[in-house]
């Protein structure tokens, strides 16, 4: 009886301790090291408007309005029209925005952009996406080899002590892997003819989104540019409180800066440089510029159940605020171009895909969404934008013969487009 008896008291003490330990680590929640504020002359400096960091040739980071980015774009056109692509944020779903980029290829209805811009997950496929087709192979192999496997590495008490819940070293390491020297080499051939790469992260200590200007960096080039090129796409896509916030160090005016970021994702859903009313308006000068918006993620979301632990909650949250943020952002982006007469499309994954979690980097539903996206492109199932009546009707005959229903084919994302002027 005794010896039966053991094991359910060692049961016993082994709660009891765990009981013990878990109300110690929540009494030491606070402890960790802690992040640096803005200074008093780094807020004066920074205004409300949305400018780029540009690093000009004396190797200093320099902030140029939008309207000055439009100006400069504009004068160093050729006859082709204004392209810009923008890719937002979603984590694992940026399978969608780098199938959708190679099945564009392969129809031949891929641009070469004039401007790319990325956030978060969209900040790593923007390189890809504006160096080209010649390398999409190495795009497709991160989303259909099961390169991302491993990136989630939980840091235990990481989340207590630690500025994070899971390590931030797979991230490190898969973006030295593929932005590499040959890669910042072809961006800054690509950045010579004027064109530009942005991506947005978030000051930690101001609040506020920062865009970066890689190809510049890129075209500085010296041993400091690989640092700074992949550091800046880090921090882009360092969800907070899932990866470490990440120190960018670069020369501004006032001397050599350090600066605490995190995702860009958290105040930008994605964005559009230069802004719409920066661009020349339809007639002036040639074609109207030519804007596209891919959404790796949804709209909206159908009503389901999330599983009652940390992460699933964690993650319904995120996904039901993102895409209430990316309607907002793309309603105001659509508003904007249609008052300048420029065209702008735009892609979402539907409600009817089945999407799991923002951060499931499974290489199976990986792979799915990445051919999934290549498959919509290349039959010309894409893109939505605003629609007459008779574009509308099209569409929606086209939903009931398809056996799957793409971007394009989405009532919702349709008629959203389709918003009254």
């Amino acid at each position: 009886m005794i010896r039966m008896m053991m094991p359910a008291a060692c049961c016993q003490l082994a709660r009891l301790l765990l009981a013990c330990a878990l109300a110690t680590l929540a009494s030491c929640a606070s402890v960790g090291p802690r992040l640096p504020t803005a200074t008093p002359e780094e807020e004066a400096s920074e205004g409300v408007s949305l400018g780029v960091r540009t690093l000009a040739a004396d190797g200093r980071f320099e902030v140029l309005p939008s309207s000055v980015v439009g100006q400069r774009l504009e004068a160093r056109r050729s006859d082709q029209p204004l392209s810009i692509l923008a890719l937002s944020g979603g984590g694992a779903t940026g399978a969608f925005g780098a199938g959708a980029l190679v099945g564009l290829a392969r129809i031949g209805s891929r641009p070469e952009f004039s401007v790319v811009t990325g956030v978060s997950s969209g900040a790593l496929v923007a390189p890809f996406a504006f160096l080209g087709p010649a390398w999409d192979a190495e795009m497709t192999a991160i989303y259909t080899e099961g390169v991302t496997r491993g990136l989630m590495q939980p840091r235990l008490l990481g989340a207590i002590f630690g500025s994070s819940a899971y390590s931030g070293a797979p991230l490190r390491h898969l973006i030295d892997r593929y932005a590499d020297d040959e890669m910042i080499a072809a961006i800054a051939r690509e950045a010579a003819k004027g064109r530009l790469l942005l991506v947005a992260t978030t000051d930690f200590a101001t609040g506020e989104p920062v865009v970066w200007d890689l190809a510049s960096v890129a075209l500085y080039g010296g041993s400091e540019a690989k640092r700074l090129f992949t550091t800046i796409l880090l921090a882009s896509a360092s969800v907070p409180g899932m990866f470490p916030p990440v120190a960018i160090r670069f020369r501004a005016e006032g001397g050599v800066r350090e600066e605490i970021h995190v995702d860009g994702g958290v105040t930008l859903p994605f964005f559009i440089t230069p802004a719409p009313e920066d661009l020349p308006a339809a007639g002036v000068g040639g074609q109207a510029p030519q804007v596209r918006v891919v959404i790796d993620g949804r709209l909206r979301d159908f009503p389901h159940a999330a599983n009652a632990n940390a992460l699933s909650i964690f993650s319904r949250s995120v996904s039901a605020g993102l895409s209430r943020m990316t309607r907002t952002g793309l309603q105001s982006a659509v508003a904007a171009s249609r008052q300048r007469g420029i065209s702008l499309e735009y892609a979402a994954i539907p409600a009817s895909y089945p999407l799991h979690s923002a951060f499931n980097f499974n290489p199976n539903e990986q792979r799915a969404l990445f051919q999934y996206a290549s498959s919509c492109a290349e039959s010309g199932r894409l893109w939505s934008r605003a629609a007459s009546v008779a574009e509308q009707r099209t569409a929606d005959q086209r939903v009931a013969s398809a056996r799957v229903t793409c971007p394009a084919d989405d009532r919702f994302i349709g008629r959203f487009a389709a918003l009254e002027r």
